[in-house]
């Protein structure tokens, strides 16, 4: 069965404010039952996990069911996931934990494809530690990260390896898997490979084994979920390895890197959210961990039809320039005008109705592409509820400014 896009926009509020939302990049829009679980959960009374008492249980019930949520999302054990503000603020956790370990001479290789939050919190300590930084860089003319050069940057000095599982700004999907494989075929100890998965999270099915990260970042307002973050390991005994970041000195596991209490009411929409990707597809049957990778298989095969007429018409009917053409991405773009900067192409099609994103163009890929230097890129990215007109007249406006 296609994907019924119309039942999808069914579900979310946004969709008839009378906008195109293309600036997904900076979060999907919320569906109406993440809401109203936000909402409900507001209403209830507020417990301690663990008590006797109906709120606590019911916060005990709330933790556990986001856990489960974020799990069966890539594949994973529930015990391996830490709950938190966002990626940002998990991730300087995690770097602050491992970094305890980290001796002079100790590298850590990142790359140029990574958004900010997966990179600055290992420079910071990188630099605290007098750690060494090696750095894979894009193609240029692809956007590509060719996996070939991990060979060289991977010694028996490396660490961690940072890395994203794609691009929220050029759509990049890196070989995750094959940069595994490079790290299990290095001699010495085996470095962590920690995959920021908040890009790909709402396009594509994830599974934490086959990507063979040790640790995966989720952020659930990039798929419609509240603004919360996951960080999940794939072995959860690595969680009691670590030096703790938590304020009990009895944490074990997962809280051991989680700052409590939670907003529960935004864990409650978090698994909710999750559900939802579930749903996508209603023609989806089985577990949850068996609907969600349907869904997300046939909203993938949905936006790729709609990404490749898209990128024929601007090719063909515009002349703003797409920066980089990777074979393997997620349905979001950049591009620049040669007669606008960004910002100014953002406002013409605000007039449009038409949302998008204006990057400066000054850090990560688009730095490495020169963005910067033309007055910075336009963004785009598809929502779950995208449909071919709202492309048409995405194309029908820039093709109008010349």
């Amino acid at each position: 069965m296609a994907f019924d896009v119309a039942r999808v926009r069914g579900l979310v509020p946004a969709v008839g404010d009378g906008w195109i939302h293309l600036d997904t990049s900076a979060g999907m829009p919320m569906p109406e039952p993440v809401a109203s679980a936000t909402i409900a959960a507001m209403r209830a009374p507020v417990g301690t996990p663990g008590g006797a008492s109906p709120a606590s249980q019911a916060v005990t019930r709330i933790e556990r069911a986001a856990r489960e949520a974020v799990a069966d999302l890539v594949g994973a054990d529930p015990r391996g996931v830490v709950l938190g503000p966002g990626p940002a603020s998990l991730l300087l956790r995690l770097a602050g934990a491992v970094s305890e370990t980290w001796l002079l001479g100790d590298e850590i290789v990142l790359t140029s494809l990574d958004e900010p939050a997966n990179v600055v919190p290992w420079e910071r300590h990188a630099l605290r530690t007098g750690t060494s930084v090696r750095r894979a860089e894009i193609d240029i003319e692809t956007g590509e990260l060719p996996d070939w050069q991990f060979d060289e940057l991977i010694t028996r000095a490396t660490r961690v390896v940072a890395l994203t599982a794609a691009s929220p700004r050029l759509g990049t999907r890196p070989d995750v898997a094959a940069v595994a494989d490079r790290i299990e075929g290095a001699r010495g100890r085996r470095p962590l490979l920690v995959v920021d998965a908040s890009a790909a999270a709402p396009y594509v099915p994830l599974d934490i084994d086959e990507l063979g990260a040790d640790v995966l970042v989720l952020d659930a307002g990039a798929w419609g979920g509240p603004r919360v973050g996951a960080l999940v390991v794939a072995d959860p005994e690595l969680l009691d390895r670590l030096p703790a970041r938590a304020l009990d000195r009895a944490a074990r596991g997962a809280a051991r890197l989680e700052l409590g209490p939670h907003p529960y009411p935004l864990l409650a929409a978090l698994a909710e959210s999750v559900e939802h990707l579930a749903s996508l597809d209603d023609a989806a049957t089985g577990m949850r961990r068996e609907r969600i990778v349907a869904s997300m298989a046939a909203l993938e095969k949905h936006h790729a039809r709609l990404f490749a007429i898209l990128l024929g018409e601007l090719d063909r009917r515009t002349s703003v320039q797409v920066l980089g053409a990777p074979t393997d991405r997620i349905p979001t773009l950049a591009f620049t005008h040669p007669a606008m900067k960004a910002p100014e192409v953002v406002e013409r099609l605000a007039e449009a109705g038409i949302c998008a994103l204006a990057d400066p163009g000054d850090d990560g890929a688009l730095e490495r592409l020169g963005a910067a230097e033309v007055g910075g890129a336009v963004r785009i990215a598809l929502a779950h509820t995208t449909n071919a007109g709202e492309l048409q007249a995405l194309v029908r406006a820039l093709s109008e400014l010349g």
